[in-house]
């Protein structure tokens, strides 16, 4: 008989709550790592993690839960990254165990700050992992509605198509719906983008503006992500698929957002330090607005949303003024 598959989630945030109690709907166990000894514990007695989406009961016996992330990885054939991506290197600075073989999927919406990579290519060029060993699990998916099990849509990205469907499969119930995708790259990149877009969003509404000028912004923004992605890889795909355009309008205006939390703080006057302070989440964008402003530097696509966010975030200019001189190149 033909071993089953087994699965591993690296991370204990929300994101990656939501992904194992998607898992744990198909699977007989699973093993989940989190650094948090006391977020272990208090799951394998209370079944719920407690700092994250504790509205969320588990099966704590289809929880194979550890605090070394070599044991996740030796158990699984199957590798979910879920943490943030300012902390991916560090996470993996631990791992002796060998990713050979291993199939690696990010739901990581970032660009990993020491390489400026995003999460597939860094596992590529770094840990020597094939492209058909790598994919990538996008929305538009918030884990709050995950939670409240509301019907969701998922993207699964890889280029081995057997592999993609494998993943949406086990990532699929009745309140959730998969597909499949081979456009890693652009799927990745959009991920990391829409969060930018989202701060962008949530410093206009900071500052005072309406609705109408959101629309304005979010249909730039999904016109500006089209020509990012296709400068950095071009391909056959369509921007207004929901893992482009579905994932930028619920990170841009739902209440879920963390990145446009973040941004709304700025934009009414919050210094990134005292916004950070405040929230307990990560918000992905404000890193990856860096890079992608970096990067693009080298690829010359016209961004001025990204650039827009980059001057207010890291060289600590005037919202306001910023986003005045914004609206004169929006259309």
């Amino acid at each position: 008989m033909e071993k089953k598959p087994k699965f591993a989630v690296i991370g204990g945030g929300s994101w990656a709550t939501a992904i194992a109690k998607m898992l744990c709907e198909n699977q007989d166990e699973i093993a989940w790592y989190m650094r948090s000894t006391y977020a272990i514990e208090h799951l394998k007695h209370q079944k719920h993690n407690p700092n994250y989406l504790s509205s969320v009961a588990f099966d704590t016996h289809k929880l194979k839960l550890t605090n070394d992330i070599n044991e996740a990885v030796a158990y699984a054939d199957y590798v979910i990254f879920v943490v943030p991506s300012a902390f991916l290197s560090k996470e993996l600075e631990s791992l002796t165990e060998s990713l050979e073989g291993k199939i690696i999927f990010s739901a990581i919406k970032g660009i990993v700050p020491e390489s400026s990579l995003i999460v597939g290519e860094h596992f590529h060029i770094k840990y020597d992992i094939p492209y058909e060993n790598i994919g990538v699990i996008t929305g538009p998916c918030h884990a709050e509605e995950v939670a409240m099990e509301r019907l969701s849509y998922l993207t699964i990205a890889c280029s081995d198509k057997k592999k993609a469907k494998f993943v949406a499969k086990n990532l699929s119930s009745h309140y959730i719906k998969a597909k499949t995708s081979d456009d890693i790259i652009g799927t990745e990149y959009a991920a990391v983008l829409k969060n930018i877009y989202a701060i962008a969003a949530g410093i206009a509404h900071g500052l005072g503006y309406g609705d109408n000028f959101q629309a304005v912004l979010m249909s730039n923004g999904i016109r500006e992500m089209k020509k990012f992605i296709r400068k950095v890889h071009k391909m056959k795909r369509n921007i207004n698929n929901s893992a482009y355009l579905g994932d930028l309008l619920v990170t841009g205006y739902s209440v879920f957002s963390r990145n446009r939390m973040f941004g709304n703080m700025i934009g009414k006057g919050y210094t990134v330090k005292s916004a950070q302070m405040e929230m307990s989440m990560i918000a992905e964008g404000y890193y990856a607005v860096k890079s992608a402003y970096k990067l693009n530097q080298e690829y010359g696509a016209d961004t001025p949303i990204i650039d827009a966010v980059y001057k207010i975030l890291y060289e600590n200019k005037d919202a306001k003024t910023v986003f005045k001189a914004l609206t004169e190149k929006l259309n």
